[in-house]
């Protein structure tokens, strides 16, 4: 199953997202990030050597990894308005390309799982109970990743 063109519409608008790896004793690490998404997989970088020396990147070379961020935002408090999604994926890179901050540096992410909520047009106020998520599994086949 892939992303309806709500999410994707949601994903390409929202291009900041909360990104975790894990670091070598479990602990996971978050980290706010410009993420940009090609339809069918996440890219996370930047345009300078630095980049990979961060974190994120040491943490997916040393093989760890399976990644996690969510893009989300909080319309209002009053009444309570949430929209977002969470993505659960596999991270591999550094692969050299042009991306949405220049030429440098990626990590590409493979989604695997992800989880969305309220992104109808308008988002509703939450309710009495929390809002119903949509929860897809996403495929790849070897050849593509």
């Amino acid at each position: 199953m892939s992303f309806t063109d709500e999410e994707i519409a949601y994903l390409t608008s929202n291009p900041l997202a909360r990104f975790a790896s894990l670091c070598a004793g479990g602990q996971p690490d978050v980290v706010p990030v410009a993420l940009e998404f090609d339809g069918t997989r996440f890219w996370v970088g930047g345009p300078r050597a630095e980049v990979l020396d961060t974190r994120k990147f040491r943490n997916v070379g040393h093989g760890r990894d399976k990644v996690a961020f969510v893009v989300d935002d909080l319309i209002s408090v009053e009444p309570f308005v949430a929209r977002g999604i969470r993505v659960y994926g596999v991270a591999d890179g550094p692969v050299e390309r042009v991306g949405m901050v220049g030429p440098g540096h990626y990590l590409r992410i493979t989604p695997t799982v992800s989880w969305s909520w309220n992104l109808s047009d308008p988002p509703e106020p939450a309710g009495d109970a929390w809002y119903p998520m949509r929860r897809a599994e996403h495929s790849h086949d070897a050849q593509n990743l």
